[in-house]
């Protein structure tokens, strides 16, 4: 047992929050994390278990791993879940019933991954890739740019997404707008080389497709159910790649959305304690914050010293002090925190961490528990 000191630094985590439809018990959120285990895109009984037992774990709010919309190339995998068709609709209700069960609360992540390169399964949906310009990189094509139809119709397609969210009982949904899928194309330059209304030789010019497809979503879902966008300045075809290169033209990108309905910005980072811009030890989360005004989800590497990507290629990670975070989250720079590897591999973390049984979590030595706090 650690002593109550260490146990009281991490009540910060742990009051309520509340905005519009979303009432959760802390502030901790799980991390849409990709799994690919539902059979032609339905989720099974599997995946219910799954999400029940991170709820039953004292998760605040589950956001589902990335469910795709119904467009003909919106995924690359076809195991990867829907959200669309009766079959994988009524999947998705069992899921959000067993979640409620549990007391928890929980959003789908709506997807259209856009253009990709293949899965290494070799598997290729029955139409090409589809995308603002048709490009994989920035300098190669990988699909077809999409046409106003196209484009008319994808936005539909996001609004048909967020009225089942809300009908099925969700208490929220995600938009996934970052690490170069579909959305986040149409934001990159690198990517985005049209020439109508949807392109432009701004950000803010080049997020007009993001702002009708909210648009769309609020239309649909009504005015008290919460909308959250998920955010990036790196992809994953560039890590290094960055949209905002200033405070002012973060402004100029989030405000309009935040206009169109966005309740919540959740601001992805590689780490997040890397300060966002020159001058100020905001990370992404909290300028996000600052120039719009609305709650914020801070993620990356929470608890750990390596990021994601990194153990996507076998590296290992230790625990990292969590004092950084916290003094962030009291001062107000964010709302919640996301975490994804630990609840992944420990649907109890949030429960654990809460009674302060830190020895107890999976995948961390005893001798290196105490780093956390």
């Amino acid at each position: 047992m650690n002593s109550i000191t260490e146990i009281e630094k991490l009540e910060t985590l742990f009051r309520p929050f509340e905005l519009k439809s979303l009432r959760l018990r802390n502030r901790i959120a799980m991390a849409p994390m990709t799994r690919a285990f539902s059979p032609g895109g339905v989720p099974t009984e599997d995946v219910a278990n799954y999400y029940r037992r991170r709820a039953e774990g004292e998760v605040g709010l589950i956001i589902s791993e990335g469910t795709v919309i119904d467009r003909p190339a919106s995924s690359n995998e076809p195991n990867v879940p829907h959200f669309y068709g009766e079959a994988a609709l009524a999947g998705w209700k069992h899921v959000i019933d067993a979640v409620h069960e549990a007391g928890g609360a929980m959003a789908p992540q709506l997807w259209h991954m856009g253009v990709m390169q293949p899965s290494r399964s070799g598997w290729l949906p029955a139409q090409p890739f589809e995308g603002p310009s048709g490009l994989v990189l920035p300098d190669q094509t990988g699909g077809s740019a999409m046409t106003d139809k196209d484009i008319a119709d994808t936005i539909a397609a996001f609004g048909k997404a967020a009225g089942d969210a809300k009908r099925l009982g969700f208490d929220s949904l995600e938009i996934h707008g970052a690490h170069g899928y579909l959305v986040d194309q149409f934001f990159w330059d690198g990517l985005n080389k049209r020439t109508d209304i949807f392109g432009g030789k701004t950000l803010a010019e080049r997020s007009r497709f993001a702002v009708e497809v909210v648009k769309a979503m609020r239309a649909a879902a009504g005015e008290d159910f919460v909308i959250i966008l998920r955010l990036s300045q790196w992809k994953q075809q560039d890590y290094t790649a960055k949209l905002a290169h200033t405070p002012q033209e973060l402004e100029s990108w989030l405000n309009p959305l935040a206009d169109a309905g966005v309740d919540i910005f959740h601001c992805s980072q590689r780490r997040f304690w890397e300060n966002e811009f020159e001058g100020s030890d905001l990370n992404f989360a909290g300028w996000a914050k600052k120039v719009t005004g609305k709650a914020t989800i801070s993620v990356g590497s929470v608890g750990l010293n390596s990021d994601f990507m990194g153990a996507f290629m076998g590296e290992s990670s230790e625990p990292r002090s969590m004092d950084d975070l916290l003094h962030r989250m009291d001062r107000g720079d964010f709302d919640l925190v996301a975490i994804g590897r630990s609840l992944l591999s420990d649907p109890d973390w949030a429960k654990k961490v809460r009674e302060g049984r830190l020895d107890e979590l999976k995948g961390y030595s005893s001798e290196s528990l105490a780093k956390l706090v």
